[in-house]
């Protein structure tokens, strides 16, 4: 191996591919190739200047750590854009089957995220549904299927769910993050590859994209994916794509592409009750062949409503603290083990500023349209909100709101008040949007 750069290289890239995440191996590491190897010097060639800059003052450390793990010794790296002659001979040392950036990669799909392992519950229930779905039938049941809901609340894991299902019907499933896109376009106009970039998401049978807000305000980004949407629709090829927000609040996102997102199903993902964190945490327990008792799973669930990730990696916490500690596990070693989690100090009520910046932040807007005459949704949504956070949360007189709000009437701030007060029993998007709020205002709150 250590004769053939190429065979070097790729040895090196296994090992890079589990050190980095999924969206950087895509955009910087994927299509590099060994060119020379000689006197401990490895040259590897990339796509473009962009990639070797990035390469050299970015992973540069882990390259040369894994490089001399392999040979046995220090050697030193280069990095160089590929000259024509020599992208024609790298494709010869591509691993056999294989074609250089547009070949059909299998995902990187978490083993544990299937619809088996998925807990099901009151909150996801519709959502889970049209994920068999759409797995069950691809393209023709719900296209596009739209996932949005608050942070660790199990998009994730549907979409990768699908995924694991679409792969066993022996599909073309390309996964990747709405960040990971940017960066691959952002690379292919460097590198002038625009084809491979469009052969290599258009090619799919399924395409299914995590955290499309991220995509909101890059308008070449939006651009290439509207087509990349339209020439996998027409097509009849599934299109899955999750976000923090329902279409019609990205803001920033263009229309055209917020109005196909609309074609299909839309489901949301909100906060599990009491039953289902019992369910996910017996379940999580099982994976691990860990026996807890009912009383001290109850205690762990009424402590973490609104995020699963926090809830699981709760139980991962308890369950390490009562073997260092050699306690049994109960309540009171519940209770000993998260207290560094949550302050029993009292917390001073959020300022009127600290719950408008944190609505600007959340719905992408700035102070300056919160506090404008405007009554375009984009903004009267938010603002309404703001005032019943304010009126809940900071306790805030009518008057004082209004005046925080850029001078508004006491009695446009009581109908904005009760109107989201009133929305919050019948709408799941205004209950999913003050959740989310709540928990970022719960997370900012200055200690007394």
């Amino acid at each position: 191996m250590h004769d053939d750069p190429a065979a070097l290289w790729q040895a090196a890239l296994k090992v890079l591919s589990a050190q980095v995440s999924r969206a950087n191996y895509d955009t910087w590491l994927d299509g590099t190739v060994g060119v020379h190897f000689q006197h401990d010097l490895m040259t590897v060639g990339t796509r473009s200047e962009f990639v070797t800059e990035w390469l050299q003052k970015r992973l540069r450390p882990a390259i040369l750590r894994t490089l001399s793990e392999i040979v046995g010794h220090e050697v030193e790296v280069r990095f160089e854009p590929l000259r024509p002659d020599e992208a024609q001979v790298a494709a010869l040392h591509q691993p056999s089957g294989e074609q250089p950036r547009v070949a059909a990669i299998r995902p990187r799909l978490r083993e544990r995220y299937t619809f088996a392992n998925y807990i099901v519950g009151p909150g996801n229930q519709l959502a889970f549904a049209a994920a068999e779905g759409v797995a069950r039938e691809p393209g023709r049941l719900y296209n596009p299927l739209f996932l949005y809901g608050a942070a660790g609340l199990g998009k994730t894991h549907l979409l990768h769910a699908i995924g694991h299902a679409l792969l066993d019907k022996g599909q073309h499933v390309v996964y990747l993050s709405a960040e990971a896109f940017t960066n691959a376009l952002i690379t292919s106009i460097q590198g002038r590859k625009m084809d491979d970039f469009r052969q290599r998401y258009r090619s799919a049978d399924a395409l299914l994209i995590d955290d499309i807000q991220f995509i909101a305000g890059k308008e070449q980004t939006q651009e290439e994916f509207f087509y990349t949407f339209n020439e996998l629709y027409e097509a009849g090829r599934q299109i899955v794509i999750t976000s923090d927000k329902g279409p019609a609040h990205i803001a920033q996102l263009e229309e055209r592409l917020r109005t196909r997102f609309e074609w299909g199903m839309i489901a949301d993902l909100q906060a599990p009750d009491m039953e289902t964190r019992v369910a996910i945490l017996r379940h999580k327990a099982a994976e691990q062949n860990i026996r807890v008792r009912d009383d001290v799973l109850h205690v762990i669930a009424a402590r973490f409503k609104n995020n699963i990730r926090e809830l699981e990696g709760s139980l991962t916490r308890v369950v390490a603290y009562s073997r260092l500690t050699g306690e049994s596990l109960t309540p009171d070693v519940v209770a000993s083990a998260l207290a560094s989690l949550q302050t029993n100090e009292p917390k001073l009520p959020p300022s009127p500023d600290l719950i408008m910046d944190l609505v600007c932040r959340y719905f992408d807007i700035d102070r300056t349209g919160l506090l404008s005459p405007s009554r375009e949704k984009r903004v009267a949504y938010p603002r309404q909100i703001a005032m019943y956070l304010m009126r809940e949360l900071a306790h805030r007189s009518l008057v004082e709101i209004g005046q925080a709000l850029g001078g508004r009437d006491h009695s446009t701030v009581h109908h904005g008040w009760r109107k989201m007060e009133k929305s919050l029993s019948v709408d799941p998007e205004t209950r999913r949007d003050i959740a989310s709020l709540r928990e970022m205002i719960e997370q900012s709150r200055r200690i007394a």
